[in-house]
């Protein structure tokens, strides 16, 4: 199930529902992303005053179907979820919740993993970060390339 939503969510009710009558389901693996108070900027360390995200409706959740289906296509899941905000936010506040259901717990902590490495680099959302010396587009950054680069393929990828 995938949600791009404004609001914010409650990680206890959503890991209730994920699981909700499936007594299969032997392990949950989940993951949630926070706006930083600090980022670095120009090789220097500053203060983050909000953080906006901006998506295109119907891209943003056709991207994230593909990312799903393929977690699910690679493990042997019994639910998996991506909740993704927009909007302004502020340091401390949720901005991603992934969470993935298996009979077993090193299925559910792969795919947790692959879903988070692969939404960094092919999620379609731009940040904006308004620091104590103006507003920043985040770039991409390399390290996310290479944890998203050891799954193999991308869904863009042909092959």
């Amino acid at each position: 199930m995938i949600r791009v939503q404004e609001d914010d969510f409650d990680i206890g009710a959503e890991l209730r529902t994920l699981t909700e009558g499936d007594t299969s389901v032997g392990a949950v693996a989940s993951f949630t992303g926070l706006v930083r108070d600090m980022a670095p900027i120009d090789g220097q360390s500053r203060e983050i005053r909000t953080m906006t995200l901006e998506h295109y409706p119907g891209m943003t959740e056709k991207k994230l179907a593909e990312i799903e289906a393929e977690a699910n296509s690679r493990w042997p899941l019994a639910a998996s979820l991506i909740i993704h905000r927009y909007g302004t936010l502020e340091p401390g506040d949720q901005i991603v919740f992934v969470a993935c259901a298996s009979s077993h717990r090193q299925a559910a902590f792969d795919a947790c993993q692959f879903l988070m490495d692969w939404l960094k680099t092919e999620a379609p959302f731009w940040k904006l970060e308004d620091t104590d010396t103006g507003g920043v587009w985040v770039d991409s950054r390399e390290s996310d390339n290479q944890a998203a680069a050891r799954w193999g393929k991308s869904p863009d990828t042909d092959g």
